[in-house]
């Protein structure tokens, strides 16, 4: 049986940086990932300017700049027929605006920089069971390649060519079966990390997660449009009644736009769209789409000219709030330990800097965490992390609830929206609030773990 220092699970922002920064510091690796890459994925894709340097850092900025589409100098709210524009803040530095990038592509970067740095990919290989206890995990791994399982749907591209990978042509690692073909593997870790973003829970967490839905849940949804009449420069936030959303336009000029709803405001848009279009219409993306373009005239206008590129998707419900405290003793990074309402676009800057954070405070120490004592080194350093987790992200996850929950309801975003009409500058500083000029590793940190 393989013994790896650390086993990473989820390969997303989050997992892939932590490999990366790990293996480099001299760890041996497992990167866990379920879904074959490359892949799309339910995100509003925008990258803050804070994380642009934490990207070169991994070696990932020169290409994500090639890619990725223009600096995101404004933001607009649109409600309604109304749309108000103010400038979005500058950050310090030598990349003062960030930039958008379909997951396809920055998922994949990542990934091929952990391996490139030496951790062992498997993918695409699921967790079906974990145990044991820190320093003598044992965990057991299924493939997902076999028949039924999800594959690679890059958006297409201008060029054709998608992604780095072909179109159908999923990066499998760790001697994947054959079709048709099952198999599980085990290996050991002497530390577990939990990446696995916010629908893929853990085995010890899933029977919690299908607990009872309740009418307030939110489920998110994305869909890429060609030709959209959206300014480059322009990030829009949506808010309409059960809901909220954004867009952007990301490489190759293709738009996303993606949105929380409530499940309660999304079964009412199922019914509209099934009273007015047929049962066809009725499902759930288009539904979306048509409460969309009806209650944000913004969105109807950029997407006048505009053509789907993809299948909408959706995932969900999604639980934004605090993760950690699990006394599990294991590590959380990402949506894993703590997931922000999506409304500010802080879910890759949180994946991207809580990797850092966590590899500055333990990418140094991997013989006393892996060693005899492990079992108490890992929860004195799990304990130190948290504290530090807690004090970075936490606001930012308070500052998202407060705009989430102003944007959904009606009676709330009527009262506030006299004053954000007066002063659109409340939208920079909204911008501000939630986390878009500040980085959560230190500078200092950082460079101490890249050696």
């Amino acid at each position: 049986m393989q013994r790896f220092d650390a086993a990473i699970v989820g390969a997303g922002p989050a997992g892939g940086s932590l490999a990366t920064l790990l293996a480099r510091a001299g760890w041996s690796v497992a990167l866990i990932e379920r879904q074959a890459f490359p892949r799309r994925k339910v995100c509003g894709e925008c990258i803050a300017a804070t994380n642009l340097p934490l990207l070169d850092a991994l070696g990932v900025g020169r290409v994500l700049r090639e890619r990725a589409g223009a600096e995101l100098r404004r933001v607009a709210l649109w409600r309604g027929d109304a749309d108000l524009v103010a400038a979005l803040p500058r950050a310090e530095g030598a990349a003062p605006y960030g930039r958008a990038l379909g997951r396809e592509h920055l998922d994949t970067l990542i990934a091929d920089a952990a391996e490139a740095a030496g951790a062992t990919r498997l993918q695409p290989w699921a967790l079906r069971d974990l145990a044991g206890t820190p320093g003598a995990y044992r965990l057991r791994l299924a493939a997902t390649g076999a028949p039924g399982a999800q594959r690679a749907e890059p958006v297409p591209r201008g060029d054709g060519a998608g992604t780095a990978h072909a179109a159908g042509e999923p990066v499998d690692r760790a001697e994947a079966p054959a079709a048709g073909e099952s198999r599980d593997i085990e290996i050991e870790a002497g530390l577990v990390v939990a990446a696995h973003g916010s629908w893929e829970p853990l085995p010890s967490e899933r029977a919690a997660r299908r607990a009872t839905r309740r009418p307030s849940d939110l489920f998110a949804f994305k869909a890429n449009f060609r030709d959209a009449a959206l300014a480059h420069d322009l990030l829009p936030v949506l808010a309409f009644p059960g809901g909220y959303g954004g867009m952007v336009v990301a490489d190759d000029g293709i738009a996303t736009l993606a949105c929380c709803i409530r499940e309660d405001a999304l079964e009412r848009a199922r019914s509209a769209a099934a009273r007015d279009g047929g049962g066809a219409a009725a499902r759930a993306g288009s539904a979306v789409e048509a409460l969309l373009r009806r209650e944000c005239r913004g969105v109807a206008a950029a997407l006048g000219p505009a053509h789907r590129a993809g299948s909408w998707l959706a995932s969900g419900p999604i639980r934004p709030g605090v993760r950690l405290g699990q006394g599990d003793g294991v590590f959380r990074i990402g949506n894993a330990a703590g997931e922000a309402h999506p409304i500010v676009g802080e879910g890759i800057s949180m994946a991207l800097q809580s990797a850092f954070l966590l590899a500055s405070l333990i990418g140094s120490r991997r013989r006393e965490l892996v060693g005899t004592d492990a079992a108490t080194v890992q929860r004195r350093a799990l304990a130190g992390y948290e504290a530090r987790w807690r004090e970075r992200f936490a606001r930012r996850l308070q500052v998202a609830a407060a705009f989430a929950h102003v944007a959904m309801r009606p009676w709330a975003a009527s009262l506030a929206w006299p004053a954000v009409a007066r002063w659109p500058g409340v939208l920079t500083h909204g911008a501000r609030w939630s986390g878009k000029t500040r980085c959560a590793p230190e500078a200092a940190a950082l460079a101490a773990t890249l050696g």
